[in-house]
């Protein structure tokens, strides 16, 4: 691909700046690319203008200002409009301009974005992300992609500068095939955090003593060590939102079906968050879980921000 990033030069088009988007484009910002911003909530991206960024009032607007356009939103419903939606970044998007969906999306419908771009001489890839709020604060994400492999690799400054695990999967979907592994992974990994942690609890032990032990063996695990601090803490907030991951989850299961696979873990899984957003949670992060679980057993988790 003839694509040269070039910072200064390249104009960077960023549609969705909540929790990880806004972390996300600084990083670019800061690496001397020149933004265009849109969110629906337009106060959302007052501090990136505060620093430099342009606004736009929609992603049409987005893709006409920006060679390369990128969106990190909330549901496949929000993906289809942003790019494909008569308002949409395909709308505004000329030949040679890439785009960039970092969201958590469905397999289909990458795919169906990438064939609609081809039709317009628009490049597109796939591009979900793993690493939370902290990962994209300290632009350590990884980053998994689908797409053609010369468009990829020019994408490539870009990448490095939000991501240090930054792997091309294979064709379009591929970056979305491999994302909802990784939240299958999660989903039942949650679990068995939550559980530990009710389980040190009622048994009296000191809970950050015991993360001391068990973090470093056989047991740890990153939301182990990221997320079980946050839990002794009462720290609840959303690092990713309960009801983007039932989101995630949905799409695993629905994948799952299609390809006739019976993953009863993941079902599981997604019953219990269920619980977890129908307790009135689903804004909550998903280490929010062990409030449904203690509930579960009538255990009162002695930080439940609830009780302040």
């Amino acid at each position: 691909m003839a694509l040269e990033i070039v910072p200064g030069k390249t104009r960077i088009g960023w549609i969705g700046t909540g929790v990880m988007g806004r972390s996300m484009v600084g990083h670019l910002m800061a690496a001397g690319y020149e933004a265009t911003v849109y969110n629906r909530s337009a106060s959302k991206t007052d501090d990136l203008v505060a620093r430099g960024a342009r606004r736009a009032d929609s992603p049409r607007a987005v893709a006409e200002a920006s060679d390369i356009i990128f969106a990190i939103v909330g549901f496949p419903k929000d993906v289809r409009e942003v790019f494909l939606g008569v308002d949409g970044a395909l709308a505004g998007a000329r030949s040679g301009s890439v785009f960039v969906d970092m969201t958590t999306s469905e397999p289909s419908l990458a795919v169906e974005i990438y064939n609609a771009a081809k039709a317009k001489g628009v490049e597109s890839v796939d591009a979900p992300v793993s690493g939370g709020d902290i990962g994209a604060k300290e632009a350590r994400l990884s980053i998994m992609i689908g797409g053609d492999k010369p468009v990829v690799d020019a994408l490539q400054p870009l990448f490095s500068v939000m991501g240090k695990t930054i792997i091309h999967q294979g064709g379009p979907g591929a970056g979305q095939h491999t994302k909802t592994v990784n939240q299958i992974l999660i989903s039942t990994n949650m679990i068995g955090v939550c559980e530990a942690l009710l389980y040190a609890y009622k048994a009296g032990l000191d809970l950050e003593t015991v993360l001391q032990s068990v973090s470093p063996g056989a047991a740890g695990s990153w939301s182990l060590s990221n997320l079980g601090p946050r839990m002794i803490a009462g720290n609840f907030d959303p690092g990713f939102f309960v009801e983007h991951f039932l989101k995630d989850m949905g799409i695993a299961l629905s994948e799952s079906r299609r390809m006739g696979l019976a993953l009863p873990g993941l079902a599981l899984a997604e019953q219990l968050y269920r619980a977890v957003e129908a307790q009135g949670m689903g804004r909550n992060g998903t280490h929010a879980l062990l409030l449904a679980l203690a509930q579960l057993s009538n255990v009162d988790w002695p930080s439940d921000p609830r009780k302040k």
